[in-house]
C-alpha cells in the first residue's frame, strides 16, 4: 500500500477489499481516502466503490488490470495550472477518456483541536500555493506533504496539537479532526478539472445530440509554419479548439507535441475535414476520446 499513513492505511485496505468483490463499479483515484479526487469520485458517481491508488499510474494500472472501471484524474486546476501529465500518462497506457467532471475546490484548516496556535499545516504543494495568503497572514509555515488527505491523516497520527493539515472537510470526518477555519483558499472560484479514463473510448455515433469535447495529441512536420498551417483547417471549418498545449516528446527537443481538445465529434462533417487538413501537416495524430463537455466554453 506504498506509504499511507497509518489512520489511512486501514481505510485504503478496506476500500480495496469492497472494489476487489465487485470492480465494475470501483472507481480508482490518486491520493488516500478524502482527497479532492475521492470527492470527484462520490460527486461523478455517488453510488461508485472509490478505490484509492498512491500514484496517478498505480489509479491507470488498475484499470488497465481490471481492478477498476475508470480512474479519475485530475488534470488541470484554475489557479495552480496542470495538475497531471495526462500527456504522458495517456500514450504509455491504452486508456481513453470517456467524461470529464468540474469540482469546486474548498480548502478546510483542520487540526486535532481547533484552539491553536499552530506552528505549521501539512497539505499538497498545490493546496498550500492556493492558501499561501490565508497561512502567511497567521503566520503558519507552509508544510509539503504527497496528497491534502494524506496530511489530514498524517496529522491524526502526529498526535501533536500545534500542526494542521489543509484538507476537504471529508478528511476532518474520516480522520476525526476538528474543522479550525472552512474556506481558507485565496481565490473563490477555485475550480480544478478531472477526465474520466477507461479501457473502452465511447463511440461518438451514441453522443449524438449532446454537446461533446474530443481529445487528441498531435505532431506537426519540422517545417515552418506547420503549427499555423495545421491549425487552418479548423478555423475554415469553423471547429472551436478550447485547448492547446505543446510539449517535448523525448530528450532530443526536436518533436514537439500538441495536446489539444476541440469541441465537436468525428462523424460531424466539419469536425471530420477538420481534422483531416490537420493530419495533412502533422507526422502523427492519436485520438484519446471523445464525450460530453460538462461545461459550456466560450
Amino acid at each position: 500500500m506504498e506509504s499511507y499513513p497509518a489512520p489511512a492505511l486501514a481505510m485504503v485496505e478496506s476500500m480495496h477489499a469492497a472494489a476487489a468483490q465487485d470492480p465494475a463499479r470501483a472507481i480508482a483515484f490518486q491520493g488516500a481516502p478524502g482527497a479532492n479526487s475521492h470527492r470527484a469520485v462520490n460527486e461523478w458517481d455517488p453510488d461508485a466503490l472509490p478505490l484509492p491508488c498512491f500514484s496517478f499510474a498505480a489509479a491507470i494500472e488498475a484499470v488497465e488490470e481490471g481492478r477498476a472501471s475508470c480512474a479519475m484524474i485530475p488534470i488541470e486546476n484554475s489557479q495552480a495550472g496542470r495538475v497531471a501529465d495526462i500527456h504522458f500518462l495517456l500514450p504509455e497506457s491504452e486508456l481513453c477518456i470517456v467524461g470529464e467532471h468540474f469540482l469546486s475546490i474548498e480548502h478546510s484548516l483542520m487540526a486535532l483541536d481547533d484552539k491553536g496556535p499552530f506552528k505549521g499545516a501539512f497539505s499538497h504543494p498545490h493546496a498550500l500555493s492556493q492558501s499561501r495568503h490565508y497561512l502567511k497572514e497567521r503566520g503558519i509555515v507552509p508544510l509539503s506533504h504527497a496528497d491534502t488527505a494524506g496530511a489530514a491523516a498524517h496529522v491524526a497520527e502526529l498526535g501533536d496539537p500545534e500542526f494542521a493539515a489543509i484538507a476537504p472537510k471529508l478528511a476532518a470526518d474520516l480522520y476525526g479532526l476538528k474543522i479550525v477555519d472552512e474556506n481558507v483558499e485565496d481565490a473563490a472560484d477555485n475550480t480544478t478539472r478531472f477526465v474520466v479514463l477507461a479501457r473502452e473510448a465511447l463511440d461518438p455515433a451514441t453522443l449524438a445530440g449532446q454537446e461533446t469535447l474530443t481529445t487528441f495529441v498531435f505532431e506537426v512536420k519540422n517545417i515552418p509554419a506547420a503549427l499555423y498551417k495545421a491549425m487552418g483547417g479548423l478555423a475554415t471549418n469553423g471547429v472551436n479548439m478550447t485547448k492547446l498545449e505543446s510539449y517535448q516528446k523525448g530528450a532530443s527537443f526536436a518533436a514537439t507535441m500538441f495536446y489539444a481538445d476541440i469541441i465537436g465529434a468525428p462523424g460531424d462533417p466539419a469536425v471530420d475535414r477538420a481534422m483531416e487538413e490537420l493530419a495533412f501537416h502533422c507526422k502523427g495524430v492519436r485520438m484519446f476520446g471523445t464525450y460530453p463537455l460538462a461545461r459550456q466554453r466560450g
